[in-house]
């Protein structure tokens, strides 16, 4: 049986892309360039300042602007972290679904800290979750597991009885890692890859589809 649900934050709980999207426009703009459409940057959402520069101008990280844009980023997006973010349409219902049976649920990401709680914040979701940790919190980001651990242990949580749910295959390769049953969110940005090729446990394609995997996994009977 599942007891507790540990989501990722970008692209699988909350749609960040057009508050990141903005911010890389920022940069282009300050370029006199024309800002790209949300979709030229939504499956590269989770991939951080790096590849979001790297599709807004082709600057990549051996470039020596490369450093100044990437402040400039993070200042921009800092500053307008949830103009436009928001928990993807469906995941609220699941999360009610779980605060209801008292199920605890909670994030672990690669954002830092100084990211995750403002944005969670923003969105309400802080007093929610049972608990959040940021990549900046542990040793090594996913898809080490280290994160993942530090969730359980600081949640009182058995690692086994979690599921992990992702849009990444870092999310997934982490998830199996610390032992949790893993999902792939297919409605996240899942990057550049397959995701039938990550083998994770269970796929859905929606919310619904993942609260409908919720029913038969953490209740008895």
């Amino acid at each position: 049986m599942i007891e507790a649900w540990l989501f990722d934050l970008d692209g699988t709980l909350v749609d960040t892309a057009p508050d990141l999207a903005a911010a890389a426009n920022a940069l282009r703009v300050a370029q006199g360039l024309a800002p790209l459409p949300l979709d030229h940057y939504r499956a590269h959402a989770s991939s951080g300042a790096r590849g979001l520069i790297g599709r807004a101008l082709g600057v990549g990280p051996d470039d020596a602007a490369f450093e100044p844009l990437r402040q400039t980023f993070l200042a921009h997006y800092a500053a307008h972290i949830a103009d436009h973010s928001q928990v993807f349409e469906g995941l609220d219902t699941a999360l009610r679904w779980l605060e209801a049976r008292g199920i605890p649920w909670g994030v672990v990401t690669n954002k830092p800290r100084r990211y995750t709680e403002p944005l969670m914040a923003a969105l309400q979701l802080s007093a929610r979750a049972t608990v959040v940790v940021s990549a900046d919190e542990v040793p090594l980001a996913k898809p080490a597991p280290d994160a993942l651990i530090e969730a359980c242990r600081r949640a009182g949580l058995a690692q086994q009885r979690c599921a992990y749910v992702g849009d990444d295959l870092r999310d997934i390769d982490a998830g199996r890692a610390a032992g949790m049953r893993t999902v792939t969110a297919e409605w996240g940005y899942l990057g550049t890859t397959r995701p039938e090729a990550w083998q994770a446990d269970d796929r859905c394609a929606t919310p619904a589809e993942l609260l409908d995997l919720m029913h038969p996994l953490s209740t008895q009977g």
